[in-house]
């Protein structure tokens, strides 16, 4: 069964050294959207990128860094995202938050294995 509709992706970029209390920012973000309820949360870890520093971060062996970008990625409808957009207002003191719409095509329920 497919369930579709439209919802919110809530896209937050911080820094892998950004902390909350001593522990990982995203951590602390994954927990908290959890807590709201929120459907899931993703967070992934990239490989190189620059922001506000105007800094490259990259994990190539010659330029290691400790400071790589992480992406939160969370999807859900638009009343829940905004409700949880005053959570970040306390959390994140620098990074960077996009709210875009989406279209959901959700597959559940699948009662049998897709052959290969």
């Amino acid at each position: 069964m497919k369930l579709q509709g439209s919802a919110l992706r809530l896209t937050i970029f911080v820094g892998e050294s950004d902390q909350w209390h001593h522990k990982p920012l995203f951590t602390e973000i994954v927990h908290r959207a959890h807590q709201a309820g929120l459907a899931g949360a993703t967070v992934l870890r990239g490989v190189e990128g620059y922001g506000a520093s105007n800094h490259v971060h990259t994990t190539r062996i010659l330029s290691l860094s400790e400071d790589l970008p992480v992406v939160i990625l969370i999807v859900d409808d638009e009343a829940r995202i905004r409700g949880f957009l005053p959570i970040l207002d306390e959390l994140i003191g620098e990074g960077l938050v996009i709210v875009e719409p989406v279209e959901v095509i959700r597959y559940v329920g699948r009662d049998h294995q897709v052959s290969r």
